[in-house]
C-alpha cells in the first residue's frame, strides 16, 4: 500500500492538511513498527522453525522406511544397546586437548528470569574464564560435547517423559522458575533445554575420556535429581544415569560407583539404580532440605547424613571415614 501525496490546494484548508499529514506519518510508524516487530520474530523463530521443520522431516523419512520393512519385535534392553551403539555422544576427538569438557552453551541466560533461581546457571563459564584468567587451561584445549538427541535421551528416558517436555508449565515446575510457564515453549527449548542437553553430551563424554586419560571433568551436568520418568529440582535429563548405562555398553564396564556430595540427595540416580547392584551409591547429604525422597533413600548403599550447620573440619572428617568404609564395601 503506497500512501499518496499530500498537496496543498485552493480548494483544500490547511488544517485538513496538517490532519492528513498526522494520520500518514503516524501509519507510516505504526507499519515500521510492526515490520520491525515481525523481523525480530523471524529472526529469532527462524532457527528452531527450521529445526523441527527437519526434525518432523527425518522423523516422517523414518517412520516411511521403517513401515516398508517386516516388522520386528525387539526386547526393551536390546533397543537400549542399539541406541548407544548408535549414539555419536563419544565422537568429539580430545586426543590433544585437556579432558575437560564445557561448552559455551552450558550457559543459561533469558532476560534475567534465570535469577529467580537461587541455582547458579551461569557458573559453568565463570568457572572456565577463571581457570583461563589463572593460566590453569588453555580456551583451545578444551573439549566441546555434542548435544544429546532424543534417540540417546531415550536410553534412559520414556517418550512420555520427553513429550511432556512440549509444555513449558512442565518446564517452569522441574527448573522451578514460574515465568518459564508463559514462554512459547519453542523458546523454552532454544534457551533452558538445549543447553540441559550439550550438559548431558558432555557428562556421557566424560566418561569416555576418564577411561582413555584416567581422569576427566564435565565443568557441568550432575543433574542428580532426574530420573527416567521425572524431572526436578532444576534437573530437566537423567545424565548420570545416562552416562552409566553408556558406560556399560561402549566401554566394557561391569560395576560402577556414584560418589554424590552435593547438599541435597541424589534421588533422581537412586530411583534408576535403586535395584541394579552394578551400581554402589555413597550419598552425602543433608535429610533437612529438598526432595525428602524417603523412597530413594532406601535404595542408597552408604548414607551419610549431614544436618545444617556441620563445620567443614567435621564434614571431611565423615567423609574420609565414609571413604574408608566404601573401599571395604564395594570390593
Amino acid at each position: 500500500m503506497t500512501i499518496p501525496l499530500l498537496t496543498l490546494s485552493h480548494q483544500q484548508p490547511f488544517w485538513k492538511f496538517r490532519t492528513h499529514r498526522v494520520i500518514a506519518n503516524t501509519t507510516e510508524s505504526t507499519r515500521n513498527l510492526c515490520k520491525s516487530t515481525l523481523y525480530l520474530f523471524l529472526a529469532l523463530a527462524t532457527p528452531f522453525i527450521a529445526y523441527r521443520c527437519f526434525n518432523s522431516f527425518t522423523m516422517f523419512w523414518s517412520s516411511s522406511s521403517s513401515s516398508s520393512q517386516p516388522a520386528t519385535k525387539i526386547d526393551a534392553e536390546s533397543l537400549r544397546r542399539q541406541r548407544i551403539n548408535s549414539s555419536k555422544l563419544y565422537q568429539p576427538d580430545a586426543s590433544s586437548k585437556v579432558p575437560v569438557i564445557y561448552s559455551s552453551y552450558y550457559d543459561i541466560s533469558f532476560l534475567g528470569i534465570e535469577k529467580l533461581h537461587p541455582f547458579d546457571s551461569s557458573k559453568w563459564g565463570r568457572i572456565c574464564r577463571f581457570l583461563m584468567s589463572e593460566s590453569y587451561l588453555e580456551k583451545k584445549s578444551i573439549v566441546d560435547p555434542l548435544e544429546a538427541s532424543r534417540e540417546d535421551l531415550l536410553v534412559v528416558h520414556t517418550e512420555a517423559y520427553l513429550n511432556s517436555l512440549n509444555n513449558s508449565v512442565n518446564v517452569a515446575r522441574i527448573t522451578e522458575v514460574p515465568p518459564v510457564a508463559m514462554l512459547p515453549n519453542w523458546l523454552v527449548q532454544m534457551k533452558v533445554l538445549y543447553p540441559f542437553r550439550r550438559q548431558v553430551g558432555g557428562t556421557v563424554l566424560a566418561a569416555k575420556l576418564a577411561m582413555d586419560r584416567g581422569w576427566a571433568i564435565n565443568v557441568g551436568g550432575g543433574f542428580h535429581h532426574c530420573s527416567g520418568g521425572r524431572g526436578g529440582g532444576f534437573c530437566a535429563y537423567a545424565d548420570i544415569s545416562l552416562c552409566i548405562h553408556f558406560a556399560f555398553v561402549r566401554l566394557n564396564i561391569s560395576r560402577v560407583m556414584i560418589i554424590d556430595l552435593d547438599a541435597h540427595q541424589g534421588n533422581g540416580h537412586e530411583m534408576d539404580f535403586g535395584n541394579d547392584e552394578r551400581v554402589y551409591i555413597l550419598d552425602m547429604y543433608n535429610p533437612g532440605i529438598y526432595p525428602f525422597d524417603m523412597t530413594a533413600r532406601n535404595y542408597i548403599n552408604q548414607k551419610v547424613e549431614v544436618v545444617t550447620g556441620t563445620a567443614t573440619v567435621d564434614y571431611l572428617d565423615q567423609l574420609d571415614k565414609a571413604l574408608a568404609l566404601l573401599v571395604t564395601n564395594a570390593r
